[in-house]
């Protein structure tokens, strides 16, 4: 991981990476619209994810199962590559079901868990309603959780759940290669790398120096070239210090749901192709223990209000976009003046599209 410059040659975004891929040589990886294309080292992918096991406590009896999809894509098998050389044995089963997930568990008398936020919360619902089991009979030492901005006391609670260790490991959207952890809410991070991560203003393309000031500040990280940062797209609350906070909301272009940023302009694109769209808003909620994504669809014509045909092609657009299930609802309300999409998150995770109107 490389250290960020302090006075950068070149400001890029995720929407920046995407030509990367036409001409990228090398193990690359892609994010799952392929709107971000990085290349990467597997020798030092896997440093760091061994590093960041380590860092969590796993060693040399633990057996470890990696439960993950999303960007990156190769997330779930380089956890399971570096588990193999620092623990006993490392398994990628990716975000199979419930069930599935508990019976793959069990079968490799799993010792630690990779998993996300959500997941984690998911399989633990379902282990106390619908499969009337104890997590604590799993027998996990370790539970790592990485991908998503985890629910206020997600950490506390699962600790207490599965009797383990919770440790959240702050990840790289581009690469998905472990950067820093904390073992609390309350701690910052503990970057792997000094330097790999640093903090800009949302509204100015400079880094941020220590000690830090009080607000919103956006994570950034080395690009590719040299010189080069690339925003993240997450942000952090910083309260003043020289540490660097876990972050705890999204801004720009791309929503993170379910471990998947969502690129808004694509949406907006593919929106824009359909007659008789003039708006649309994207809801984002977490009122279970997943994050569930609701668009809801403007036309500037009363006639297409109620045509199914209309709303199947809006179902087809965004099934291309992305692998997030997105629900479409049509909005009964009908206008004729066109304007730019919006995002709801009841979450409070998404601060908005426009990094400089964010206020502090």
């Amino acid at each position: 991981m490389t250290a960020v410059p302090a006075e950068p040659a070149a400001w890029r975004t995720r929407d920046d990476l995407a030509a990367a891929g036409r001409t990228a040589t090398g193990l690359l990886l892609v994010s799952a619209d392929a709107g971000s294309v990085v290349p990467a080292a597997p020798d030092a992918l896997t440093a760091a994810y061994g590093a960041a096991l380590e860092a969590a406590g796993v060693g040399g009896r633990d057996r470890v199962v990696a439960a993950l999809s999303g960007d990156g894509e190769l997330a779930g098998a380089q956890w399971a590559r570096a588990a193999a050389e620092v623990a006993a044995a490392g398994a990628s089963v990716g975000p199979r079901g419930r069930l599935r997930l508990h019976h793959a568990l069990e079968s490799l008398a799993a010792t630690t868990l990779v998993i996300t936020p959500t997941g984690a919360m998911d399989l633990l619902a379902r282990l106390h309603l619908e499969f009337l089991l104890d997590p604590l009979d799993l027998g996990l030492r370790h539970v790592v959780l990485t991908g998503e901005i985890a629910s206020r006391g997600t950490m506390a609670h699962l600790a207490t759940e599965f009797g383990a260790t919770v440790t959240e490991v702050h990840c790289s959207p581009f690469t998905a290669a472990p950067l820093g952890l904390r073992s609390s809410e309350a701690e910052p991070l503990t970057l792997l790398v000094p330097g790999s991560v640093a903090l800009a203003p949302l509204d100015k393309d400079e880094i941020a120096a220590p000690p830090y000031g009080e607000g919103p500040a956006e994570l950034v990280v080395a690009g590719v070239r040299p010189g080069e940062v690339v925003r993240t797209g997450q942000v952090a609350r910083t309260t003043g210090g020289d540490a660097i906070p876990a972050p705890a909301h999204t801004v720009g272009d791309h929503v993170l749901v379910r471990g998947v940023w969502v690129s808004l302009n694509r949406i907006q694109r593919a929106l824009g192709r359909i007659d008789g769209v003039s708006g649309w808003e994207l809801g984002v909620s977490r009122q279970g223990t997943l994050d569930a994504a609701v668009l809801t669809v403007t036309f500037g014509r009363e006639s297409l209000v109620a045509n199914p045909m209309w709303k199947a092609r809006v179902q087809q657009a965004l099934k291309a976009l992305t692998p997030v299930t997105i629900a479409v609802e049509i909005s009964g309300h009908v206008s004729e003046a066109v304007t730019p999409g919006v995002v709801n998150d009841t979450r409070g995770h998404h601060l908005g599209r426009d990094r400089t109107s964010v206020p502090r």
